[in-house]
């Protein structure tokens, strides 16, 4: 029997001439790629705040992606970073994922944490350095061949402090060669998706500082290169949904890490600063979604520091937190609201979209979830489980992969 809070919306809905069972179907395939990197003990700036519990290696950071699954539904792969989650066996690795339940997501290459990587990775002035990098994303290709993962995520710390430090164009370059050897080494069913940051650890410049810089390396490698955003490395005030909205139209949008800022990289869980960008972005990806004119391939995956949450607490709020943003987007009246566009209804237009942003779509989650045959609840369900007293007490002692 439905709740009566999901028959009045679900009423609402269809007076508005929504399809409610296609918003519940299109809620049901949602996929929201969770970090492995997200359940061990990781650093700030200033520190690692251990958490009883944590991951402390690979397998124990599949058991809680995959806990995680269990309980939103929603999120079958995981992450994975090299060397933080290295191993002897991937074979192995592999299988047990498969045991637990879920998938080998996108892999991503370590070139920033060493010491030899002080003055940059790719761009680095030192050859010799430079090939070390290159070699190590190619060990993550290999990598991913044999785990069948699709995606090679790449950031790069490479960056300079100081004015004349570093010759923009001698570095640019070596960026473009580096990123053409390892684009080559793919195989057809792979991408490389290339992410940008506008600041940090490079003070007065970043090599792929913005969207448009991650784009035109995206354009010239061709069909198995995309543009990463993580929503945390723009300037303040800057319009994501945008950039958004003017990649998927050039088709290099293929993958975000979802995350939040309040000032910088704060790497704080998604929609809990500013829900309301989190729900317009995800009008724009909804509308490409709806558009029988539009091909979109994206990877959604979470890039967050757990470091004051429980680790896998966290990782479910964040998956709701995207459910709900989804799921509002969904219900925009996108009928009315293209014509109030054409009509120049400026007011209209906003509240159609407020009309959305504003609607409590819990109950519908809720319905979607007991369809799955999941608890209406996830956070509520995995805190009766019991599921963080067991790990308490079997993870202690041991070294940590990481930053720990």
């Amino acid at each position: 029997m439905s709740d009566i809070r999901y028959d009045i919306l679900a009423n609402d809905l269809e007076k508005q001439g929504l399809n409610v069972d296609e918003i519940r179907n299109n809620l049901k395939k949602q996929h929201i790629e969770t970090p492995s990197w997200g359940y061990g003990n990781s650093g700030t700036r200033f520190g690692v705040f251990h958490q009883e519990g944590a991951a402390r290696n690979a397998a124990e950071r599949l058991e809680d992606a995959a806990t995680v699954h269990k309980y939103t539904g929603v999120s079958p792969t995981v992450a994975l970073h090299i060397p933080w989650d290295q191993t002897d066996n991937w074979d192995g690795l592999q299988q047990y994922a498969a045991e637990l339940g879920i998938g080998i997501g996108a892999i991503n290459p370590n070139v920033f944490q060493d010491q030899i990587y002080k003055l940059g990775s790719v761009c680095n002035p030192d050859s010799s350095i430079r090939r070390t990098a290159i070699d190590h994303m190619l060990e993550c290709v290999d990598i991913m061949n044999i785990t069948g993962s699709k995606d090679l995520s790449l950031w790069f710390a490479d960056g300079t402090n100081f004015p004349g430090q570093g010759d923009f164009r001698q570095r640019k370059h070596w960026m473009e060669e580096a990123l053409k050897e390892i684009c080559d080494a793919l195989n057809d069913n792979q991408r490389m998706l290339i992410e940008y940051k506008f600041f940090e650890p490079g003070f007065y410049h970043t090599d792929l500082t913005d969207w448009g810089t991650a784009y035109v390396m995206a354009k010239k490698l061709g069909s198995k290169a995309q543009v990463l955003i993580d929503l945390g490395h723009h300037p303040l005030g800057i319009n994501i949904e945008f950039i958004v909205a003017y990649l998927i139209d050039e088709n290099k949008l293929g993958g975000f890490h979802f995350n939040c800022k309040k000032f910088a990289d704060d790497d704080l869980t998604v929609g809990s600063i500013n829900p309301q960008e989190l729900f317009l972005i995800y009008n724009e990806l909804v509308a490409a979604e709806l558009d029988p004119e539009v091909e979109t391939d994206i990877a959604y995956m979470i890039d967050q520091s757990h470091n004051l949450k429980p680790k896998v607490e966290a990782s479910i709020q964040s998956v709701c937190n995207l459910q709900t943003a989804y799921a509002k987007a969904l219900i925009v009246d996108r009928e009315s609201l293209a014509e109030a566009q054409a009509a120049g209804e400026i007011i209209d237009a906003e509240q159609i979209l407020q009309r959305a942003a504003e609607t409590d779509v819990r109950p519908l989650l809720e319905q979607v979830r007991l369809e799955m045959n999941l608890d209406p609840n996830p956070l509520t369900a995995y805190r009766k489980s019991g599921y963080f007293e067991k790990i308490s007490k079997a993870r202690v002692g041991g070294e940590s992969q990481g930053w720990a």
